[in-house]
């Protein structure tokens, strides 16, 4: 009954310092941010360019598409959720995006931008202030960019706790064949 973090039976929390981890560990690109109850993630808020709130959503219906011609055009990034927000803060718009992942921030920024240049396609970041133009062939200002607009949560809940997308693939999988079967024997 337990994940690779813990027992995914018992939901569990986790508090995080103010500084977005538990105990400072170096990374590739900087402090790695710990794993939760809710797996790996961040939050960027930034800035959107002026003029740009019509491409966000039109960026979220290429997305959407692309998903609809090829299911696993996101797997490599191992997601559990993306979610996108835009709002208003005097008369600036902003951005918000929340990712939920299996993977490190380290792997996560490698996976993210080599799937990117490989489908030939761009990042809605590239609509945000301040965003590095060269971001596809300059890892390290892709990453600066996202940690200085990531702000850390505070805590963290799961339901079932560190538990992979692939493990509740894999579950809902199980649970499909039993129903089949079940059905059969009816």
């Amino acid at each position: 009954m337990s994940s690779a973090g813990g027992d995914w039976t018992k939901p569990a929390a986790m508090a995080i310092p103010k500084e977005g981890y538990v105990e400072y560990q170096k990374g590739d690109y900087g402090p790695v941010f710990p794993r939760t109850p809710a797996c790996y993630g961040f939050t960027i808020i930034a800035k959107a360019k002026p003029g740009r709130e019509a491409v966000f959503y039109e960026y979220g219906k290429r997305i959407e598409a692309a998903l609809r011609d090829n299911p696993n055009y996101l797997a490599p990034l191992k997601l559990h959720y993306l979610k996108w927000v835009l709002f208003d803060i005097g008369n600036d718009k902003y951005f918000m995006y929340q990712g939920i992942f299996d993977t490190d921030f380290d792997k996560y920024t490698d996976d993210a931008v080599a799937l990117f240049k490989k489908i030939g396609v761009d990042t809605v970041f590239e609509n945000l202030e301040g965003f590095p133009e060269d971001w596809k062939t300059n890892v390290p200002a892709f990453v600066k960019f996202v940690r200085e607009h990531h702000r850390p949560s505070f805590m963290e809940y799961g339901e079932y706790p560190y538990v992979s997308a692939d493990e509740i693939k894999k579950a809902l999988h199980v649970k499909q064949a039993l129903g089949d079967m079940l059905d059969q024997m009816q």
